[in-house]
């Protein structure tokens, strides 16, 4: 259904003529006029790594040294209320997809709480071990909120729940996620609050190493609070089955197939609350093809650093095949968190460093900053609705719009940030935010925005849905990470 950009070209005038107002006084301080000129090439190529890509190291997976996660002293919430239990869709544009609540934890909300707890104990290894569990009851998953104020040199921080996989994260590790968030203008608490991967069901432990010489009154950390995961799409990926039933399985087409792989379902907390959410985010290529791990997506979801250090990605999270339901078993999920370098309001993008390196399989997409995206230009977008496996929607843009928090309202090119599209395949859904619009160029399938917000539905397909511009993105600032 997409049509290429060059077909489309002779309506930016019809446009621009057409066009109400609402970005601005229609005099000067348009959009475009402040943007410098655009020098070179009008895009960026996608990037497969391919055959380039080096396998990594086969490496024995963490695991526990706490001989019996079931006694270690244990802290148990008790079941949220029905009101909170529920996962609350987004209502208004540019808002992200609930999936989690934040719960404090009175009784290991200090350090000197925590390490009146511990009990330490030899290793197998010949260094000290110590855990603590935390229940929180009816729970789906669980993030915990550790609030590091000191560690020995070669500590090291275990994460397990019920699936038993293990995350393993080092000191040094803790204190560079530290120093990012305090860059990011964070204050010291939350600076120093590192969040747990995902551990699914509603127990998670944390257990503590230290090396045999070390004093156990040297570790200084707490459990000020934990997130607890509500959403139906946090029982890791494997039932997602919670899209509306208009929307279309990306698998079902072999340009979405390919277009899927630069494609994540993001999942974060807002550090400061624990309240947990999820949207969509797209890996990007730079000009050099360089195999930086940069990922898009809106500014509503990732407006902050200390937010980026709690980003968790899944990749490939697609089905195993057209009609199926059940994942594929390439599906990966990356847990190291981003380092934020820029986000703006304005057009609702954010743009992160992944700190981990993505899996095999994907692609780092190209995108368009040329001044083509017009009226009439056929789009599609693969996203993640309601966390589910990736569907395909299929649209035109319809114009420019201005949008705030609450309503979106036509434009021209001169002052509308954003891009208006309808569909006539699939819609956007809670958990589709910052997921991004292609347009097809030839053969190839380029972003040209991320989603801002908007009102289609399933019940509502004749809504509209509203994609922040990267053309403006791009050639006010990212550039100098995309084409340094």
């Amino acid at each position: 259904m997409d049509r290429s950009i060059k077909g489309a070209a002779a309506l930016a005038l019809l446009l621009a003529l057409a066009a109400c107002g609402g970005g601005g006084d229609g005099g000067s301080g348009t959009l475009l006029e402040a943007l410098p000129p655009l020098t070179g090439p009008d895009r960026i190529e996608p990037f497969d790594p391919g055959l380039l890509a080096k396998a990594a190291a086969l490496q024995a997976p963490p695991a526990p040294l706490w001989p019996d996660a079931s006694a270690a002293p244990t802290v148990t919430l008790p079941p949220l209320p029905a009101a909170l239990a529920k996962s609350s869709a987004a209502a208004q544009p540019g808002t992200p997809e609930q999936i989690g609540q934040g719960r404090e934890i009175a009784e290991t909300t200090t350090d000197g709480a925590v390490a009146a707890l511990l009990r330490w104990q030899p290793s197998p290894r010949g260094t000290q071990v110590a855990a603590l569990r935390l229940v929180a009851q009816e729970a789906h998953g669980v993030r915990l909120a550790v609030r590091v104020q000191a560690l020995p040199t070669g500590a090291l921080l275990r994460f397990y729940g019920l699936d038993g996989q293990v995350s393993e994260t080092t000191a040094d590790q803790l204190r560079a996620i530290a120093a990012r968030n305090a860059a990011g203008g964070a204050g010291d608490a939350l600076a120093r609050t590192y969040w747990s991967p995902i551990l699914p069901g509603e127990q998670a432990t944390l257990e503590i190493e230290i090396p045999a010489d070390a004093h156990a009154a040297d570790v200084r950390l707490a459990v000020p609070r934990l997130s607890h995961l509500t959403g139906a799409a946090t029982r890791q990926e494997l039932l997602a089955k919670s899209s509306g039933s208009c929307e279309v399985n990306a698998m079902c087409s072999p340009a979405a197939i390919e277009q899927g792989r630069s494609v994540a379902l993001v999942h974060y907390v807002q550090s400061a609350s624990g309240n947990a959410f999820q949207c969509t985010g797209t890996l990007l290529n730079d000009m050099k093809s360089s195999g930086t791990p940069y990922l898009l997506t809106a500014n509503h979801c990732i407006p902050d650093q200390a937010t980026a250090s709690t980003l968790v990605t899944y990749w490939l999270l697609r089905a195993d095949a057209c009609g199926s339901t059940t994942p594929d078993p390439a599906r990966t999920r990356i847990n190291g968190g981003a380092t934020l370098l820029h986000a703006d309001a304005e057009t609702d993008h954010s743009l992160m460093h992944l700190n981990d390196t993505p899996p095999a399989g994907v692609v780092y997409a190209g995108s368009y900053f040329g001044p083509d995206a017009v009226a009439g230009t056929g789009i599609s977008v693969v996203h993640h609705p309601e966390g589910d496996l990736q569907k395909i929607s299929q649209g035109t843009l319809r114009g420019y719009s201005v949008c705030t928090a609450s309503t979106c309202s036509a434009s021209d090119r001169d002052h509308g940030p954003f891009l208006a599209a309808s569909w006539q395949q699939g819609v956007m859904e809670p958990g589709s935010s910052g997921a991004g619009a292609f347009v097809a160029l030839g053969e190839r399938r380029y972003l040209i925005g991320q989603l801002f917000g908007g009102t289609s539905t399933c019940s509502n397909p004749g809504g509209s849905d509203y994609f922040g511009r990267f053309e403006l993105s791009y050639r006010r600032t990212l550039y100098q990470w995309l084409n340094p």
